[in-house]
């Protein structure tokens, strides 16, 4: 009979320890340590090294090492491969994180119908096999069809699903998700942490030493975090987060972590009743649709890596009903809201302190470019003295603590997109000009130095 263990594991990093700690040594986090009983391994694991034959590896000059046969594989999705840096690698180990039915399920397999010519294994521990060919029909009604050959099965022990692995032979192994599976190398309850850190570097043996990525789903709790240890994000190549807000039905993808791309880059769908649809011009959505001019509302000429998307900025400013101020930020940094006030209110003499001030950044996109800071003070300041903005104005530059109005970069990229989209003015920064050749442009490019500029060029 196995002899049974009792550890105690950090839910943040993973430490193990013989009995219960305060805080953690390794991560400092304070009662973060669960009991989970530990079975001792009844047999040496049976891993990928074992059954591809491998017995032993040796050691390389750096330069020795080719890479010639290291080919991306394209996901059939422009999107997708935008996050990823091309594709997938093979060999890699990608964790896909979001919210619970907020589609990450329906875009791997969407994925998985679209990437052509290859062997897919979609492993599900959270739905039948019927379910699975429920949504797939779905998706191939909007005109997808499938493009290699997918394989579905739903299983929940990794020994079984290695064992599917060596009879489909897969270029490809989606598992979904990491949270239902368990091995049968620890006695604990599927989700726990040990149970969490032991299948994925399971995983990752299986992808490295067969050069199959592999692409795992994963649960977030109600913080916004990977649900697990620390260590898995540690132990992946990427770390993908799919965002969203449901009363838009757009989501988002990003790039927390990647070892073979930016992490800069963003990939923008919607949400239909057939699957997810490619957004290639984010500014279709960003942008509101509106027929007057109403005070309070900017464009910011932003980037998302290499993509510029022009966004709407929406202020409401109004005296404080109460004795103290509101202040109120969606999609925005609050502590940079309150620093551009300040900002406002010593450089341009506007008593801001006793208003209310409420920003929202339209089509429920989170930013953190400083070149939407201009856009943000401008808005602010039309909503404050009534005065609407043209919608044909645009703005790309960022504000520092004394007023100025500081460059950003790729300003070239900003004016060219602002000018293919039919805006009339780009205001920035006059330091951020140097080199732009202006007759290349047929918009009318506004230098500006100071935020007091800005304000007589727009309100005057």
């Amino acid at each position: 009979m196995a002899k049974t263990k009792s550890f105690f594991f950090c839910s943040e990093c993973g430490y193990q320890s013989s009995s219960w700690l305060g805080k953690c040594p390794e991560c400092g986090k304070w009662n973060t340590f669960t009991e989970e009983v530990v079975q001792a391994a009844k047999s040496p694991l049976v891993t990928a090294k074992s059954r591809s034959g491998i017995t032993s590896t040796k050691p390389k000059l750096i330069h020795e090492v080719s890479t010639n046969e290291t080919v991306r594989i394209p996901t059939g999705c422009a999107e997708f491969d935008r996050v990823l840096g091309g594709g997938i690698v093979p060999g890699s180990l990608l964790l896909l994180g979001g919210e619970p039915g907020i589609g990450k399920s329906t875009l791997l397999l969407q994925t998985a119908l679209a990437i052509p010519g290859k062997r897919i294994l979609y492993v599900s521990g959270e739905e039948s096999e019927q379910q699975i060919k429920m949504r797939a029909d779905r998706i191939m009604q909007s005109g997808e069809v499938c493009q290699g050959e997918c394989f579905v099965v739903s299983e929940t022990v990794t020994q079984r699903i290695f064992e599917h692995v060596d009879e489909v032979h897969p270029d490809l192994l989606i598992v979904d998700s990491i949270q239902t599976i368990c091995t049968e190398n620890i006695d604990s309850s599927a989700g726990s942490i040990s149970q969490i850190r032991e299948c994925t570097a399971e995983f990752q043996r299986y992808a490295k030493e067969n050069a199959v990525p592999v692409l795992l789903v994963g649960h977030i709790t109600k913080d916004g975090n990977l649900a697990g240890p620390k260590v898995m994000e540690h132990i992946v190549d990427c770390v993908l987060q799919f965002e969203g807000d449901r009363n838009y039905g757009y989501r988002l993808l990003r790039s927390l972590k990647n070892r073979f791309g930016s992490t800069a880059e963003m990939g923008i769908f919607e949400m239909l009743g057939d699957g997810l649809r490619q957004v290639s011009n984010p500014s279709e959505f960003l942008l509101s649709q509106r027929d007057e001019n109403l005070s309070g509302c900017s464009v910011a000429a932003t980037l998302e890596g290499a993509r510029p998307m022009f966004i709407e900025v929406q202020s409401l400013v109004s005296s404080a009903v109460y004795g103290t101020p509101q202040r109120n930020a969606n999609g925005f940094d609050f502590r940079r809201l309150s620093m551009l006030l300040a900002v406002l209110e010593k450089r341009c003499g506007f008593k801001l302190a006793a208003k209310d001030v409420f920003l929202n950044i339209a089509g429920g996109i989170r930013v953190n470019d400083p070149a939407i800071d201009l856009a943000v003070a401008c808005s602010i300041l039309s909503s404050n003295v009534d005065i609407p903005i043209s919608p044909r104005y645009c703005f790309a530059a960022e504000m520092g603590l004394s007023g100025e109005v500081r460059p950003v970069s790729r300003v070239e990229h900003r004016i060219s997109e602002a000018d293919r989209l039919g805006f009339e003015k780009i205001f920035v920064s006059k330091y951020n000009t140097k080199g732009v050749v202006k007759k290349r442009f047929g918009i009318d490019i506004v230098e500006i130095s100071v935020i007091e500029e800005a304000f007589r060029a727009l309100f005057a």
